[in-house]
């Protein structure tokens, strides 16, 4: 999901609590806080000496300690309220890939996915996920396209030292 499709689907239902699914069953708790929001840019070189270049935006999601036990979730107007004013001060890219960044105790802090979205007449509730690490320079680095489960197995042996691969 792009910044501009969140931003429209919370306007869609601005009335609406807001809830992030980080894991299957787990929610961000309703004491959470919208701490920062990224423009990010990244400028990278694979290992096949490839090159890339594209914007994200990072929305990081903070649970307040001194809240714990809060039970009424922020709503989406509040969400869009503070995106507005965000992006009056420094622009977001519309059309940039939206990530949520968030963790808590028991979930390592990490930059999550929009996967979906549900909305019922009470709440809005963005589904997140993580996307595994890849190598992009597959053919470069001699990786036929295999099958999930036998890629690791693939990918140790292929990109050994000496193998033209880093």
């Amino acid at each position: 999901m792009n910044t501009q499709e969140f931003l429209n689907v919370l306007q869609e239902n601005r009335h609406k609590s807001l809830l992030f699914e980080y894991q299957p069953g787990n929610l961000v708790k309703a004491n959470y806080h919208i701490t920062e929001v990224k423009n990010i840019t990244v400028d990278s070189v694979d290992c096949g000496t490839g090159t890339d270049f594209w914007k994200e935006t990072v929305v990081q999601l903070w649970e307040s300690p001194s809240e714990i036990g809060k039970t009424e979730f922020m709503s989406a107007s509040k969400a869009l309220g503070i995106l507005n004013k965000v992006d009056r001060i420094k622009p977001m890219v519309k059309d940039a890939e939206l990530k949520l960044e968030y963790g808590n105790d028991g979930f390592h802090t990490a930059q999550l996915y929009v996967s979906g979205y549900s909305a019922s007449d009470e709440a809005l509730k963005f589904t997140l996920s993580v996307h595994r690490t890849d190598c992009k320079a597959k053919e470069t680095c001699g990786v036929p396209e295999t099958t999930e489960e036998n890629n690791l197995k693939t990918t140790l042996t292929s990109c050994a030292p000496g193998s033209g691969c880093c």
